[in-house]
């Protein structure tokens, strides 16, 4: 991957700024980004980093209409090949970053979390927050939780549907849902500790969550968008996601 980076490094014209870099984020990463931008910035202080958050489909809608990131952070790893597919971001850049992990998360203590049956079931959950299954990786892995433990036909009418999951924990945060299946790196790395309670839900009851990093079009001409992704492989940036709340992948994901 260094190796890679550092040939695009070569070919990038003198006259390209390295002062600047824009990132777009997924949501999850909202609490942890700070952090690792924080760290980077201890070994390239003189880039100025801009950050947007979104939902990883919507940002990708937005780089392919002209939205000038120049790195992506995705929260799956499909997105990014999507985006490389369209000719939108560099192939050879692609790396798995991290892998999030999905928790079941209260603010309130007469919800018990023994178990995922007997807390949704609980007479007291009337409405349950979710990332969109569909647009949301987050989202996509909480389907596949409940289907396998037979819960989505009861947990679907009472569901409140997020756009990412930073909003899905925004309804649990703010009451308008009892419980909701947020990323548990938006927990951990809150500026301020989560209320509440929570339940890790085991990895094995979902599809990876491994979390994708690609330089977009406009972004393998800036050598500190190359430099950025780098670190995110760095010792560094992996304590940096280990305290967030994140795994680190143990073997970059196949090829598209």
């Amino acid at each position: 991957m260094c190796r890679t980076l550092l040939l695009l490094l070569a070919l990038v014209p003198r006259w390209a700024s390295a002062q600047d870099l824009r990132i777009a984020a997924a949501t999850n990463l909202v609490h942890a980004l700070p952090a690792l931008n924080a760290a980077f910035a201890q070994e390239a202080p003189e880039v100025k980093i801009t950050v947007a958050f979104g939902a990883s489909g919507s940002l990708v809608a937005q780089i392919t209409h002209g939205a000038p990131y120049d790195v992506f952070l995705s929260a799956d790893m499909e997105y990014p090949r999507e985006l490389i597919a369209s000719g939108h971001a560099v192939a050879s850049s692609l790396i798995p970053f991290a892998e999030g992990r999905l928790a079941l998360w209260t603010t309130r203590r007469d919800i018990p979390l023994n178990s995922l049956t007997e807390s949704l079931r609980h007479p007291a959950v009337r409405k349950i927050a979710v990332a969109h299954p569909i647009l949301a990786p987050y989202g996509h892995a909480t389907r596949q939780v409940l289907l396998k433990h037979g819960l989505w036909a009861a947990v679907t009418p009472r569901m409140v549907i997020g756009e990412n999951i930073s909003q899905a924990a925004q309804f649990v945060s703010s009451g308008n849902a009892e419980v909701g299946f947020v990323a548990l790196s938006l927990i951990l790395s809150a500026p301020t500790p989560a209320d509440g309670q929570w339940l890790e839900l085991s990895a094995t009851d979902h599809d990876p969550i491994v979390q994708g990093a690609v330089l977009t079009r406009a972004g393998a001409a800036n050598p500190a968008a190359q430099r950025y992704l780098a670190f995110l492989q760095s010792p560094a940036a992996r304590v940096v996601l280990e305290a967030a709340g994140y795994r680190i992948p143990v073997a970059p994901a196949a090829a598209p």
